[in-house]
């Protein structure tokens, strides 16, 4: 490999949560490196924010314009390649369209969009290009995760009949955004976070690690929505129940106001032969539980994964690795698949696997279809 892949951001400047963790997971690899960035709607904000970050001054940019026409212009062997968009969701469309059209590859945080609309646009222009973009649904980054869908691809479960997934929060179980708190006040604003709160903030994290791990598709569903703190202008709190293309049936649920929870994301998987079961809180375990012998369990970086697994635990087996490291790997593999585009190599399938353009149209169809059935009668809709 010549070269780091040369990165710009739009967002995470001082003050954001999430802008960090992605520098971090970008990082973590040393195949990245961060040139340039628009790290806030406020010039001044962003041109401190860039400063601590090292940033050369003729790359702090005002706008996401800017950065993205000015870089445009510097040669080949400066410029940079990717853009990682790092903002509220109703920043995600101008400047993932606007880097895609423009010759960039693209790294953009999730939900994809505001609306459906803009989803569907998006999803054209990236079609028509031959740049890549990648959805940050971090969790389908763990070694586990990877091994569970393996696990089903290769038919070791059976026909799969029961999917149950659930991602409880409690931080909103008080109306938090009526404080200063930043994280909470655009994530219940319609205005930034589009029509649906706790669902389209961790309910399409749950949908996107069902279908990741099962290969299925969600035909139908019918969904119970509520907002149980009073003066809240979004959901908090939703119960899915799910049909899949293969006649499986699911239960999805998703709440923020579950007091005392952090970010308890699980599944569970039940097949004909046996079942297994993965949790977020402890990411390096996978139990399966089979029909006809006694209970395993695998864990991180031991022997007996498959490769899809192997090849994206870091460390030896027994020593923890967790949240940055999965978003990592995302990061890991859109730089490996750009450094073979530079390289005019193919790339190791195994480094293809990240959450990509389509998997964001999907998402934001379900938050569509979770908040209309959510308000109808007529309760089960089709996907």
């Amino acid at each position: 490999m010549g070269r780091k892949i040369r990165m710009g951001m739009v967002g995470g400047g001082q003050g954001a949560f999430i802008g960090g963790v992605h520098r971090m997971a970008a990082a973590l690899d040393g195949q990245i490196e961060l040139v340039c960035g628009a790290f806030s709607s406020d010039p001044e904000k962003s041109k401190r924010s860039g400063e601590e970050l090292y940033i050369k001054p003729s790359r702090i940019y005002k706008t996401f314009q800017e950065m993205i026409l000015t870089e445009m212009t510097l040669s080949a062997d400066e410029r940079m390649d990717l853009v990682s968009i790092v903002t509220p969701n109703h920043v995600h469309f101008e400047p993932a369209k606007m880097a895609i059209q423009h010759g960039f590859h693209v790294i953009c945080d999730k939900p994809l969009s505001y609306n459906l609309e803009e989803a569907y646009e998006l999803q054209k222009v990236v079609h028509r290009s031959d740049r890549i973009f990648a959805l940050t649904h971090n969790y389908t980054g763990y070694p586990m995760v990877k091994q569970a869908k393996q696990m089903v691809r290769n038919g070791d479960l059976g026909k799969i009949r029961k999917v149950v997934v659930e991602y409880p929060q409690g931080w909103l179980s008080t109306l938090l955004e009526a404080s200063d708190n930043k994280q909470a006040s655009w994530r219940t604003d319609p205005a930034k976070s589009g029509i649906a709160g706790a669902m389209g903030d961790i309910g399409t994290h749950a949908e996107n690690l069902a279908v990741y791990i099962t290969g299925l598709k969600i035909s139908e569903l019918c969904a119970d929505i509520s907002t149980l703190v009073q003066g809240r202008l979004l959901d908090d709190d939703g119960n899915v129940l799910l049909r899949f293309d293969n006649g499986a049936r699911g239960i999805l649920y998703a709440s923020q106001i579950s007091a005392g929870e952090e970010n308890n994301l699980r599944i569970r998987v039940y097949g004909e032969k046996g079942g297994f079961e993965w949790s977020q809180m402890e990411p390096n375990t996978l139990t399966v539980r089979w029909a006809d012998k006694p209970v395993e369990v695998y864990r991180t970086g031991s022997y007996n994964l498959y490769p899809e697994a192997l090849a994206h635990a870091r460390i030896p087996a027994g020593h923890p690795e967790g949240y940055l490291e999965a978003f990592a790997n995302i990061y890991r593999n859109v730089a490996k698949c750009i450094q073979a585009g530079l390289d005019g190599v193919d790339v190791n399938p195994l480094f293809k696997d990240f959450p990509g353009i389509d998997d964001g149209v999907r998402g934001m169809e379900f938050i569509y279809k979770v908040i209309e059935s959510g308000k109808s009668d007529h309760k089960w809709l089709k996907m």
